[in-house]
């Protein structure tokens, strides 16, 4: 198989995702008006780790994790669920759901230059190209909200700083891939990483569980079993099958479905910079998963 090319059962992983947390960036933006945004993720992160915990143990996978490898799950777990999770739901609460998945997804940048830093992973031609032209989509939504995200700046940093943490925890996997199921991997992560962003949000905010709509309380068990079991565990297995920088690349189709699908349910309304944003992202990750030429 080429290095930059996923397999089918990848695609339908990578198609899922991009549903899953495309969606949630509206969804989340709706439950943090009812439920404290720590308290939200610390439990939601919780009850998903204890979910993935039985279908492991159900499917008789181990659950051990390897003799000194605990160093590199907890930085994992505290880069990809501590670092993304407690900057980005703060981020989100500061900007517009579909902004905020844009900032969130300049990771391929990050991720790119810590690849080529810590696993020496070349830059390819075509990869430098659908990086260009996915930045190029992201660049196009984030610029027609210039004055927006200006007024705005602490949203800002803190969302390049939750991008920042997630490509650091992709690198500290890729560098040395633990010899783990994946389903143990992501439980063990979302339960290192979910103790303190629960800890702190119930020591700093309350909630009444009993006073929360509809809505918000669909969100909350969307982001349980979608948003966080599901989906953590398709992006660790994404990450498995390919290089960083590849799983990286196709991550930013994510963010358009996170615009596209603020419009449907927030009631935003279309510009043309969205739909050049798509086009844009589409090329560059049909760009990459195209297959490499034979060399001769």
């Amino acid at each position: 198989m080429s290095a930059t090319r996923i397999p089918r059962a990848g695609l339908i992983l990578l198609g899922l995702l991009s549903l899953g947390w495309g969606l949630n960036w509206p969804i989340m933006k709706v439950v943090i008006t009812e439920i404290p945004r720590w308290i939200f993720r610390g439990d939601a992160i919780l009850l998903a780790a204890a979910g993935l915990f039985g279908v492991a143990w159900f499917s008789g996978q181990s659950l051990k994790v390897p003799r000194g490898r605990w160093p590199q799950l907890i930085g994992m777990a505290s880069c990809n669920i501590v670092g993304w999770n407690m900057f980005a739901i703060w981020g989100v609460s500061l900007l517009p759901s579909g902004r905020a998945a844009i900032l969130g997804y300049t990771m391929p940048v990050w991720s790119a230059l810590l690849s080529v830093w810590l696993l020496d992973e070349p830059i390819s031609r075509r990869r430098l190209g659908g990086l260009v032209l996915g930045m190029c989509g992201m660049a196009l939504l984030i610029g027609a909200e210039f004055e927006k995200l200006g007024s705005a700046p602490v949203g800002v940093i803190l969302m390049i700083i939750a991008a920042i943490f997630w490509a650091g925890g992709l690198v500290i996997y890729k560098r040395d891939p633990l010899p783990m199921p994946i389903t143990s991997l992501t439980a063990w992560q979302g339960l290192l990483g979910g103790i303190p962003i629960a800890l702190s949000g119930h020591a700093l905010e309350s909630v009444d569980w009993g006073g929360i709509s509809f809505w918000p309380m669909f969100g909350f068990w969307y982001n349980v079993f979608i948003g966080l079991l599901f989906c953590y565990w398709a992006w660790n297995k994404l990450v498995q099958m390919v290089p960083a920088g590849v799983s990286s690349l196709c991550s930013l189709i994510i963010p358009v479905v996170g615009v596209f699908s603020g419009m449907v349910f927030l009631g935003e309304a279309p510009r043309w910079q969205d739909f050049a944003a798509l086009l844009l992202v589409l090329t560059a990750v049909a760009g990459v998963l195209r297959p490499e030429p034979p060399s001769s």
